[in-house]
């Protein structure tokens, strides 16, 4: 079976700092057609990062979800940027630690359902404090967090950790510690 969708029409909707909205109308494989709201994002990464054996993570209100969010140190890929150097950067700007080591883990599509964005994930186990980070964005307000395994899975239970690269990062080290590493 085909299941490839062919453009027919598409309008852009709106283009903003770091998101583009377009909807597009597509020819279904059954001949039928459809209509896919797309929002165009950039890719970003983040870091398992581990210090004493906690995870380093950074808590921050999400407006999206009027809510507190505790979550990995993560962001966008500037322009000119490959994904490690963006983790990096994103690791030492949010919790002003240096990664020493830096290892791929994955890289995954948040909702392709909707947004193109890709998630790059690398995990550091050699972590230094930085006595002059790098600047933090200007609108962001982070405090940094470091969290024992049971304290992790403890604030998925409550809420406050509750995006998907975070919650995937549980689970892989999950799996990290159930195979001895």
């Amino acid at each position: 079976m085909d299941f490839e969708e062919k453009t027919i029409k598409r309008q852009k909707i709106y283009k903003g700092n770091i998101t583009e909205y377009e909807v597009f109308t597509v020819e279904l494989p059954n001949g039928q057609e459809a209509s896919r709201e797309i929002v165009w994002h950039g890719d970003a990464a983040g870091v398992l990062a581990f210090k004493d054996d906690k995870l380093i993570c950074v808590k921050q209100y999400r407006k999206p979800i009027e809510r507190l969010s505790i979550e990995l140190p993560c962001g966008l890929i500037e322009e000119g940027e490959t994904a490690d150097q963006a983790a990096l950067r994103e690791l030492e700007e949010e919790t002003g630690y240096r990664a020493l080591d830096l290892n791929y883990v994955t890289e995954f599509y948040n909702s392709p359902g909707f947004t193109n964005e890709k998630l790059y994930l690398y995990e550091s186990e050699d972590l230094t404090q930085v006595e002059e980070p790098l600047d933090q964005d200007p609108d962001e307000f982070i405090e940094v967090v470091k969290l024992s395994y049971d304290q992790a899975w403890d604030l998925v239970d409550q809420g406050l950790i509750n995006d998907s690269k975070t919650i995937f990062a549980l689970y892989y080290w999950q799996l990290k510690l159930a195979k001895g590493d």
